[in-house]
């Protein structure tokens, strides 16, 4: 089950605020939390009494959370890879190992008798996660997750996630990515507010836009905010995503007919298995509307990113909707109803065979 997560950071806002912030976001659907122990530099005791009040909190809101951490917090800390019991004793439920150790080790901390869950970054394409798998890990606890990063111009690149990610996919564990919030003053775990996200092209985009591309690969179960607070519109944004469903974010163009709203925001959407270059085609409108009447209007000629729907002129195909994928002349036969903002056109090549879809406003 695919699943949105927030992060938030214990050195860098009060134990009130972070519960606050927990206790909306649960209520909004949220279901992971990321923390991160690489920046904490308190002793010992502070950690774990710190940690733990704000873990149980997490657990009564039904929300899971891992602790970013590698070897040098294990040293800092006192802790050895094979005696996971600090972070049983805080009630995590899993560890991020930012950095690696040396593959056996890895593998051997899967066994952990707490049953923690490990967790392995993603992001390196090194084959580091291939090594792990060679010493027979217990799958059953082992989950990977990209980095994220604060400097602008320093994250992945498309091609460099969608290949690590697919290694993930091909050793059938689950991998998590992260996205940014906007809101002026939004945090990480580092003195650098540029953004916090997995992947470079996401940094300036709607919060929303950026979970529904990292959905719509196929390659992510979870998406996590990576930097603290987002504001109440992004969160809300965030929580209308269905993670199974391509969700495209239209903007109107005049003011639909009623028939023409039904079937842009209440009727089910799939693209044909015979799809074409020019236009994705949801058909199954024109039957359940075949007697409504769709009177021609806007029928300028099409570009990319247009919302078509047929009109009454057309008779048989009237009531289907298209997503328009390459510039093409109108021939008066399809209403112009809404357009697809440009940053939302990295969601067009996903509309593949039998995808199904649905649209927003």
């Amino acid at each position: 089950m695919r699943r949105l997560g927030i992060s938030i950071y214990p050195e860098h806002a009060s134990l009130d605020q972070n519960k606050q912030y927990i206790d909306v976001a649960a209520r909004h659907g949220f279901k992971r939390i990321f923390t991160c122990l690489l920046s904490v530099d308190k002793p010992k005791a502070e950690v774990e009494a710190e940690f733990k009040e704000l873990i149980d909190f997490a657990h009564e809101k039904g929300m899971e959370v891992v602790l970013d951490v590698a070897p040098y917090v294990f040293d800092r800390l006192g802790i050895s890879y094979d005696d996971l019991s600090f972070f049983a004793a805080i009630h995590a439920d899993g560890i991020r190992l930012d950095e690696g150790f040396d593959g056996h080790r890895e593998a051997q901390m899967t066994y952990n008798p707490q049953r923690l869950k490990i967790e392995l970054n993603a992001s390196m394409d090194n084959a580091s996660i291939e090594n792990i798998m060679r010493y027979k890990p217990n799958v059953d606890y082992l989950l990977t997750c990209h980095n994220f990063y604060p400097q602008r111009y320093s994250g992945l690149s498309f091609d460099t996630f969608q290949r690590t990610s697919q290694a993930m996919r091909q050793m059938n564990l689950p991998v998590a990515a992260f996205i940014s919030s906007r809101q002026p003053g939004a945090f990480g775990p580092w003195n650098v507010n540029e953004g916090l996200c997995t992947l470079e092209m996401h940094r300036d985009l709607p919060i929303d836009l950026q979970a529904r591309h990292l959905f719509a690969t196929g390659l992510v179960d979870d998406v996590l905010i990576a930097n603290c607070f987002p504001s109440q519109a992004e969160l809300e944004s965030l929580a209308q995503i269905d993670p199974g469903v391509l969700t495209l974010r239209i903007e109107l163009e005049g003011t639909p007919g009623d028939v023409e709203e039904q079937i842009l925001f209440h009727h089910a959407h799939e693209v044909r298995g015979d799809r074409n270059a020019y236009s994705a085609r949801s058909t199954s409108p024109r039957r359940t509307f075949k007697t409504a009447s769709i009177p021609p209007r806007n029928t300028r000629d099409l570009k990319r990113g247009d919302i078509v729907i047929v009109n009454e002129t057309y008779d048989r195909y009237k009531g289907e909707l298209h997503v328009v994928l390459r510039d093409m002349p109108n021939d008066g036969k399809k209403n112009v109803v809404a357009r697809l903002p440009e940053e939302e056109w990295i969601l067009l090549d996903y509309l593949d065979a039998w995808r199904t879809f649905k649209l927003i406003q």
